[in-house]
């Protein structure tokens, strides 16, 4: 059975964008770029949060000493 990726209008637009990159060196500037927005998008969330009240120094402090890593069985 043949399966079928399907690409969403972003994901076209980036291929189409790495299809004219010529060198590592503009590779790594569209990465960096890519990086910066999603970045932003972070920053522009988490402002949202302490706007609203959702995060605060609280917060922070209860996650200061949090372990999140995902347990590995050995």
């Amino acid at each position: 059975m043949e399966h079928r990726t399907v690409f969403n209008k972003a994901q076209i637009e980036l291929l189409n964008l790495m299809a004219s990159i010529n060198s590592e060196e503009e590779l790594n500037e569209l990465k960096h770029a890519i990086s910066e927005f999603f970045a932003r998008r972070a920053d522009e969330e988490m402002e949202k949060l302490w706007q609203s009240g959702e995060w605060n120094e609280q917060t922070l402090e209860k996650l200061r000493g949090t372990h999140l890593r995902t347990p590995y069985k050995s």
